[in-house]
């Protein structure tokens, strides 16, 4: 993977959100599927891939957009959260959503199903390890795709996403990436202004995603490892990829988006201080990660979860001229001296979510057939994510080269409920938790 420049980087962002901004107009449906290209009036029939909560909420913004959409297909691992999905999708969109029992498909080759089920698009907001082979057969079959962050949780993965993204751009086929800042008036702003030295030649980023942390669904009686771990994805990094991966990559990516490339070298520390109980997994409850970028900038990054510290989720840049505070679209300029300094924020009068933008934007790029492919920086700073977890993980500093090139893969070699997954309990219940200094990661 080469870097790109930052002049490449913002023209080529122009020119995506650009050809996107298209109005569609609406009409008549189709019944079939279709080769890609321009769309314009007809219907767009969509696959939902993972009918968890945010899935539910990608396929209610899909069904939001102007023009005509049918939700026609879903699939899910558990037919119980398939149906909990398309119930609450049938009282928002009861026009809409034509999902009857035979195009709803549950099990690890529910994908495939759904896929061919004659849709033009597909949503994919399964747990993120299952992202590379859901993408990879989608692109082959020449779906347009919306899949959520992250895109792998290993070097192989994202190897695999970037093979099909290219083959994605070789068909004109569009693929939009849940990094919803990117679609946000309040980020794109800020940052252009950033692009144009409101701070000067930067100096140094700073990126946290601390919280409380997030949900735990204790172990059921006679349930199998398989469906426990399945359950309770976010505490297995072969399914999420530890939260680093998972919720931090938001922060991360915002970096590599000002800095206009990825990061060549990390090196951090992390543990387990708190999370420590049976039903936590094998992943760690703090990251403390110092990236490097290829002129020699710094990015400090922070994630964490546990209850009763101190909280953020935002991303910061400190300038030669002044600092910027991106998540809240604040930047201040030094004064000379003796002079204050002066002082700006991002104003909207008509804020407009970027949950919903990134799909209206999707969708125009399908009707329109523009070129629309987020595929490559969703890849970087899914691997920046990954690059953060090597290094707290092993304690050693870790290359991006190093990272990409690993053969280590965190799949298991059979998906089948009655296969074991990659790490299983001891007699305890306990799973083998990284320890820096001692585990191999590549």
């Amino acid at each position: 993977m080469t870097t790109t420049s930052r002049r490449t980087f913002v023209k080529q962002s122009a020119a995506v959100v650009g050809g996107a901004l298209a109005v569609p107009t609406v009409g008549k449906a189709i019944a079939s599927y279709r080769p890609p290209g321009a769309h314009g009036d007809e219907t767009i029939r969509i696959a939902l891939i993972g009918c968890g909560g945010r899935g539910t909420s990608a396929a209610n913004q899909a069904l939001s957009t102007s023009g005509r959409v049918q939700l026609v297909a879903m699939a899910d691992a558990f037919s119980d959260r398939l149906e909990g999905a398309l119930n609450h999708l049938e009282k928002l969109h009861p026009e809409s959503v034509q999902v009857p029992e035979h195009r709803r498909f549950t099990g690890f080759d529910a994908y495939k199903k759904a896929i061919a089920s004659g849709v033009d698009l597909v949503i994919f907001a399964t747990p993120p390890g299952f992202r590379p082979i859901h993408f990879e057969h989608a692109i082959a079959e020449g779906k347009h795709v919306f899949m959520e962050k992250p895109l792998a949780v290993d070097g192989p993965g994202i190897r695999k996403i970037l093979a099909a993204g290219e083959e994605a751009t070789r068909k004109g086929l569009k693929v939009g990436v849940g990094l919803q800042r990117h679609h946000q008036a309040l980020y794109l702003e800020t940052i252009r202004r950033i692009h144009d030295g409101a701070i000067g030649a930067i100096r140094a980023y700073r990126a946290y995603w601390n919280g409380a942390g997030v949900w735990v669904k204790g172990r059921k009686e006679g349930q199998s490892e398989m469906e426990y771990q399945m359950r309770n994805w976010y505490y297995f990094n072969w399914l999420c990829g530890d939260h680093i991966v998972e919720q931090h990559i938001h922060n991360l990516d915002v970096c590599n988006w000002i800095h206009g490339e990825h990061p060549v070298k990390a090196v951090g520390m992390g543990g387990r201080q708190v999370r420590t109980g049976l039903d936590h997994g094998e992943i760690f409850d703090h990251h403390a990660v110092e990236f490097e970028y290829a002129d020699g900038t710094r990015m400090f990054s922070q994630c964490r979860h546990i209850q009763g510290c101190w909280s953020t989720v935002s991303e910061h840049v400190e300038g030669t001229l002044g600092r910027a505070t991106v998540s809240s679209g604040i930047i201040e300029t030094f004064g000379a001296k003796g002079q204050g300094g002066k002082k700006w924020k991002f104003r909207d009068d008509d804020p407009k979510d970027a949950y919903q933008v990134e799909h209206d934007e999707l969708f125009n790029a399908v009707r329109e057939d523009n070129p629309y492919n987020e595929t490559r920086y969703g890849a970087e700073s899914s691997m920046t994510s990954i690059l953060g977890r090597l290094a707290t993980y092993s304690g050693l500093a870790v290359t991006w080269d190093e990272a990409l090139a690993s053969e280590v893969s965190l799949a298991p070699e059979d998906l089948d409920w009655d296969s074991n997954p990659p790490t299983l309990p001891d007699a305890e219940g306990r799973y083998s938790i990284p320890v820096p200094g001692r585990t191999k990661v590549f």
